[in-house]
């Protein structure tokens, strides 16, 4: 598995593009460059397909929680270096989900970059229903409700938070996490994720081989 190196991608989000057109002088997209993304940076290992995608399927759908570590040992090395981070936050799953999985796969992640990193992981937020993401069009998914996310006063005024999932598809969910953050006073927002979706035209038929 090799990390995820586009050749045209934002500065800020990372999100991967054919060609430079998408991007101003600076590198940024047009939904960075308006501050329409709800975090300030994105960093993610590999692209979610292949190898890396059957081993997240197996962490989180075939619940075998082991995977955690080596996963984790990957988002690791996808951190930003030379960034100090206040504190690690998890994507915050709905308890009900939780019950029905037995776990939340961003809490163990979080666990061991929080321990690379030497910040501490703290749980300032809950999360309110809504329809799964796994099967959504991205434009079901862009309709998250800004309002998904409630984070406790005072808990996270003036920090930098690295927030940890496993896989960022559109960036909705954590745009949704991060703005509900930036409202509670969080000075930073970084998601950090093992992979990400590639949905530039024609990537998945290319790394197929498929003409």
């Amino acid at each position: 598995m090799e990390p995820f190196t586009p050749e045209f991608s934002c500065v800020q989000c990372r999100t991967p593009f054919l060609n430079e057109f998408p991007l101003d002088a600076d590198g940024r997209c047009p939904l960075c460059r308006e501050g329409l993304r709800g975090f300030d940076a994105a960093y993610s290992f590999g692209s979610y397909d292949g190898t890396l995608r059957k081993l997240i399927h197996i962490f989180k759908y075939e619940r075998v929680r082991t995977m955690a570590a080596p996963l984790g040992t990957l988002l690791a090395r996808a951190a930003p270096r030379g960034r100090a981070f206040d504190a690690v936050i998890a994507m915050p799953m709905h308890w009900y989900r939780r019950f029905e999985r037995g776990f939340n796969q961003a809490d163990l992640l979080a666990g061991h970059v929080a321990r690379r990193l030497g910040a501490p992981v703290i749980a300032p937020m809950r999360r309110r229903w809504s329809p799964r993401q796994s099967g959504l069009t991205m434009s079901e998914r862009k309709r998250m409700p800004a309002k998904a996310f409630d984070v406790r006063p005072g808990t996270v005024e003036g920090k930098r938070i690295l927030l940890i999932d496993d896989v960022l598809t559109t960036g909705a969910t954590a745009g949704a996490c991060g703005r509900a953050l930036k409202s509670a006073g969080a000075a930073h927002v970084s998601v950090l994720t093992v992979a990400r979706a590639d949905r530039r035209f024609g990537a998945a038929v290319i790394r197929s081989g498929v003409s």
